[in-house]
C-alpha cells in the first residue's frame, strides 16, 4: 500500500505557525521569571477633587487624608492586608501624593523632595505588576534615588508616578502596547502641570523601568523633558530611538543579570516589542547598569543608581560608559 504523500503547510500556514511560535516565545520570555501580583477588588473613597490652582500643601493634605480614608475603609471590609498596605504609605503622616485613588489597583503619584526649589526633577515610571499591594517595593527605589541625588544637588526631587493600571506578569496586556497607550496619554498630560509646580526651567527626566520604558516610549513630551532612561526594557514598540515622540535624550541600560535580555526582540501582529534598546541599532545612548538583575537598578550603591543619578543631574562622565 502506497503511502500519501505529506502535505506541505502552504505560506498563510506557515505564517501562522512562525507567528504563534513567537508569540509563545515572548510570552515565556516575559511571564516565566516573575510571578503575578494580585489586587483585590477592595472598596475606597473617591479621591480628592482639587482644582489646577490648588498649592501644593493643599494637595498633600487631601490626598493624605483620602489615604488614611482609604485604609480604614479597607479594615472595616476585612481587607485587613490592603488596609496594613495603606497604612505603611502614610509613613507616619509626612508622605506627599499629588494623586492618591484607593480604588481597584490604585493610582499613587507620591513626591519625595522639595518639589516648589526643585530645578532637577526624576519621574519613576514603574512596570508590570506594580500596584498599591506592592507599592513599597516601588517607593523604595524612589527613596533611594532620592537620596542619591539630594546627596549631590540639594535642589532635586523625585516623583513615583504610579499613574496608570499596570498590567499583570502573567497575562496578555504585558506582551502589547495597548495599556502603554493610555498609560502615555496619562503621563504626557501630567508632565506639563509638574513642570509648573517645580521651580522655574527645572529640567524633568523620565527614569522607566520594564514595562514602563514601553509608556515612556509613547509618550508625546514637550521641551520640560530632558532625558529619557530605558532600564530593564523588554523593547519599546518602536524600532529606534528616533521615532520616539520626543526631542529629549533617550538612554539605555541593562544589568548583566537582568533576565529581561531573553525576551525575543519581536513584534509580529501587535505582540511583543520590537528592537532591543541596548542594541546600537536602536541608537540610544548607552549607560552603564552594573552586574545586578531585573530588580536592582534602583538599591542603593550600585553602578545603576549612580549612572542613572548622574542622567537626571546631567554632571557624570560615568553615563557614557556601557557596560561590557
Amino acid at each position: 500500500m502506497k503511502r500519501r504523500p505529506t502535505a506541505r503547510p502552504d505560506g498563510r500556514s506557515s505564517g501562522r505557525l512562525r507567528r504563534t511560535l513567537l508569540a509563545g516565545l515572548v510570552a515565556a520570555a516575559v511571564v516565566l521569571p516573575v510571578s503575578a501580583a494580585a489586587s483585590p477588588n477592595v472598596p475606597a473613597p473617591a479621591p480628592a477633587v482639587l482644582g489646577e490652582s490648588a498649592a501644593l500643601p493643599d494637595r498633600y493634605a487631601a490626598n493624605l487624608a483620602n489615604l488614611a480614608e482609604a485604609a480604614r475603609t479597607a479594615g472595616n471590609a476585612g481587607r485587613n492586608d490592603r488596609a496594613a498596605k495603606l497604612r505603611a504609605m502614610e509613613a507616619g503622616g509626612g508622605a506627599r501624593f499629588l494623586v492618591f485613588d484607593g480604588r481597584g489597583k490604585g493610582r499613587a503619584i507620591e513626591v519625595f523632595g522639595d518639589l516648589e526649589t526643585a530645578d532637577r526633577v526624576a519621574v519613576l515610571v514603574p512596570g508590570s505588576d506594580t500596584t498599591l499591594d506592592t507599592y513599597q517595593r516601588f517607593r523604595a527605589g524612589a527613596l533611594a534615588l532620592d537620596q542619591r541625588l539630594r546627596a549631590e544637588h540639594p535642589r532635586s526631587a523625585v516623583v513615583a508616578w504610579l499613574g496608570y493600571d499596570t498590567p499583570d506578569t502573567v497575562g496578555p496586556a504585558v506582551l502589547t502596547t495597548g495599556r502603554a497607550d493610555g498609560a502615555a496619554a496619562e503621563l504626557g498630560a501630567f508632565l506639563p502641570r509638574l513642570a509648573r509646580l517645580a521651580a522655574p526651567q527645572a529640567h524633568l527626566s523620565l527614569l522607566c523601568h520594564s514595562y514602563g520604558s514601553v509608556v515612556c516610549a509613547r509618550t508625546g513630551t514637550g521641551s520640560e523633558v530632558s532625558d529619557i532612561a530605558l532600564f530593564g526594557s523588554p523593547g519599546t514598540g518602536s524600532g529606534s530611538a528616533a521615532q520616539l515622540p520626543t526631542r529629549a535624550r533617550v538612554w539605555a541600560g541593562r544589568g548583566a543579570a537582568d533576565w529581561i535580555s531573553g525576551v525575543p526582540h519581536v513584534r509580529i501582529a501587535g505582540v511583543g516589542f520590537g528592537t532591543d534598546p541596548v542594541d546600537p541599532a536602536f541608537g540610544a545612548l548607552p549607560f552603564a547598569a552594573g552586574s545586578g538583575g531585573h530588580s536592582d537598578y534602583l538599591k542603593p550603591g550600585t553602578e545603576s543608581l549612580d549612572n542613572l543619578a548622574g542622567i537626571v543631574l546631567g554632571d557624570s562622565p560615568e553615563v557614557s560608559r556601557a557596560h561590557a
